[in-house]
C-alpha cells in the first residue's frame, strides 16, 4: 500500500520538500519584488510609461535562457549547490537594484534578476530525487504551488514594509530586506539539505551542453523544439526595437537578432555533437525514452504557465477598462487569480498521482479550453462576480495543469530531470511573452479565445501522442551496473 504523505512532518523527505518550496518561494519573492513598488519607483525616477514597460519586459527576458542553462548545471552539479548559489546571487543583484541611481542601472539589474526565476528548475530535480513516482505529482505540486506564492507575498508585504520604514528611501529598505532574506536562506539551504537520500546515487548526464536523445527522429524534434525559445527572445527584441517600444537603436536591434541566431546555431551544433553516437549505434531499448513526451509537456506548460503570466499582467487593467472599477478594487479582484496556486497546482499533482499523468492532463486541458472560451464571451453587461468566478475557474484548471505537467517531468529521465524541467519551464515564459504580444494586437475577448484555441490544439496532441509513463527507466551506476527506477 502506498505511503501517505505526511505534510506536517519536518523530517526526512518532508524536510527537503518544505525547505525547497520555501527556497523557491524566496526566489520568486525576489524576482517579483519590484512589481508592488513600481508606483513609487516610477515617481522617484520620473519614469515614463514606456520605461516602466521596459523594466517589466526585462524582468522576464533572461529567465528563458537561464532555465535552460540552470537545467544543465543542476543535472551536473546538484540542486543543493545550485539553489544556494542562485539565492545568494539573487540577493546581490537585488541589492544592486535597490541602490540604483538611474533608469539604466534599474534596467540592467532587472534584466539580471530574471536569473532568479530559474530557481524553479532546481527544485524540480531535488523533489524528484526524494519522492517516489507514486507521490511525485503531489510533492511537485506542493513545491510549485506554494513556492509560486512568493510573488503574491511580495505584493502583499513590501508596500506595507516600505511604508513602515518611511521616508524617500523606504522602498529601498523594503527591497534590501528581501535581499538579506535571500542571501541568508541561500547559506542555510546549503547546509540544511542533501541532493539525494542517504545511499542513493545522483545520476548525471554523460555529456554536458545538451540533452541526450535516443533516436534520429527525436534529434530532429529536439532541434525544432529549441527554435521557439530563441524565437521568443527575438520577439522580445522586436518589442523593444524602433518598430515597437523604440527603446533599442536600429544597430543594437540588428546585433541582437544576429546574436540570437548565432547562439541557436551554436546550440544546434552542440545538440548534434552530444548525440552524434546515435548515427553509428542504436541505443539499447532499456535506455530509450520518447522525446515527444518532452515536446508535448513543453507545449502544455506554454499554455498553463504562459496563460498565468499573461493574466496576472493584464487582469487589473481588464477589470478597470471593462467594468470601470477603481484601481484598488480591480487589483483586489485580479489578486485572487494567483492565490489559486496554493490549492490548484498541488491539486493537479494529486489528480495526476491518483488518475494517471495522461488522463489528468486531458481532464484539466478540457477544462482550460471550456473556461477560456466562456471568458472570451465576457462583456460589460456581465456581472463582475460572474466574471471573477469564471476567471478563478480558468485559474483552477490552468494552474492544476501546471501541477500535472511537472508531475510527469521527473519521470522521463532521472539523470536529465533538470534539463527537461529547464526546457519545459522556459516554454512557460515563452507562452507568457507570446500571449502578451498577442494581447497588444487584439481585444481581451479575442485574447482569451486564442488561449482557449491553443489549449484545444495541445489537448488534441496530448490525446493522440502522449504516452503514460509505465514500468521502469534504467540508469547506469558508476561501477557500470544498471539500476531500474519505477515511474508508474
Amino acid at each position: 500500500m502506498p505511503e501517505k504523505l505526511r505534510l506536517l512532518s519536518f523530517t526526512g523527505k518532508y524536510r527537503i520538500l518544505h525547505t525547497t518550496w520555501f527556497a523557491f518561494f524566496i526566489s520568486f519573492m525576489v524576482w517579483f519584488n519590484h512589481a508592488p513598488l513600481m508606483v513609487i519607483i516610477r515617481e522617484v525616477f520620473a519614469l515614463t510609461d514606456q520605461e516602466v514597460k521596459v523594466l517589466l519586459l526585462l524582468n522576464v527576458a533572461l529567465t528563458i535562457p537561464a532555465r535552460i542553462v540552470v537545467g544543465m548545471l543542476v543535472d551536473s552539479y546538484g540542486p543543493r549547490r545550485l539553489f544556494s548559489g542562485i539565492l545568494i546571487l539573487s540577493g546581490g543583484l537585488c541589492y544592486f537594484f535597490a541602490m540604483a541611481e538611474n533608469f539604466q542601472q534599474l534596467a540592467v539589474a532587472r534584466f539580471l534578476l530574471g536569473f532568479a526565476g530559474a530557481g524553479f528548475v532546481v527544485g524540480i530535480r531535488m523533489i524528484g530525487e526524494w519522492f517516489p513516482a507514486s507521490q511525485a505529482g503531489t510533492a511537485q505540486g506542493i513545491y510549485g504551488g506554494w513556492g509560486n506564492f512568493g510573488s503574491a507575498a511580495s505584493a502583499m508585504s513590501l508596500p506595507m514594509l516600505a511604508l513602515w520604514f518611511g521616508g524617500e528611501n523606504g522602498w529601498r529598505y523594503a527591497l534590501l530586506c528581501t535581499a538579506v532574506i535571500s542571501v541568508c536562506y541561500g547559506v542555510f539551504y546549503f547546509f540544511a539539505v542533501t541532493d539525494t537520500p542517504k545511499g542513493s546515487t545522483y545520476f548525471k548526464p554523460k555529456k554536458m551542453g545538451a540533452m541526450e536523445v535516443t533516436s534520429k527522429g527525436d534529434l530532429i524534434i529536439y532541434l525544432l523544439m529549441s527554435l521557439p525559445i530563441y524565437g521568443a527572445l527575438a520577439l522580445l527584441v522586436w518589442k523593444l526595437s524602433p518598430v515597437g517600444m523604440a527603446w533599442l537603436s536600429p544597430t543594437f536591434t540588428f546585433s541582437a537578432y544576429f546574436a540570437i541566431a548565432a547562439v541557436y546555431l551554436v546550440q544546434a551544433y552542440k545538440i548534434i555533437q552530444v548525440n552524434k553516437g546515435i548515427f553509428h549505434k542504436e541505443v539499447p531499448e532499456m535506455f530509450r525514452y520518447p522525446f515527444k513526451q518532452v515536446a508535448i509537456l513543453d507545449l502544455a506548460y506554454l499554455v498553463t504557465f504562459g496563460s498565468e503570466l499573461a493574466l496576472v499582467s493584464m487582469l487589473p487593467l481588464f477589470y478597470t477598462d471593462t467594468f470601470h472599477l477603481s484601481p484598488i478594487m480591480a487589483g483586489v479582484l485580479a489578486g485572487a487569480y494567483p492565490v489559486m496556486n496554493l490549492i490548484a497546482r498541488p491539486g493537479g499533482g494529486v489528480l495526476s498521482d491518483k488518475l494517471g499523468r495522461k488522463r489528468s492532463l486531458v481532464i484539466l486541458f478540457s477544462g482550460i479550453v471550456v473556461s477560456f472560451m466562456v471568458l472570451g464571451q465576457v462583456s460589460a453587461d456581465w456581472a463582475v462576480a460572474l466574471v471573477l468566478i469564471t476567471t478563478l475557474v480558468c485559474g483552477l484548471f490552468a494552474k492544476g495543469g501546471s501541477g500535472a505537467v511537472f508531475a510527469m517531468v521527473p519521470l522521463i529521465s532521472r539523470r536529465m530531470t533538470g534539463q527537461v524541467a529547464g526546457m519545459v519551464g522556459a516554454y512557460g515564459n515563452v507562452g507568457g511573452l507570446v500571449f502578451l504580444t498577442v494581447l497588444s494586437f487584439v481585444s481581451p475577448q479575442s485574447f482569451f479565445l486564442i488561449i482557449g484555441g491553443t489549449a484545444a490544439f495541445v489537448l488534441l496532441v496530448t490525446l493522440l501522442f502522449l504516452e503514460e509513463p509505465k514500468g521502469q527507466t534504467a540508469e547506469i551506476l558508476e561501477d557500470g551496473t544498471v539500476q531500474m527506477i519505477d515511474v508508474a
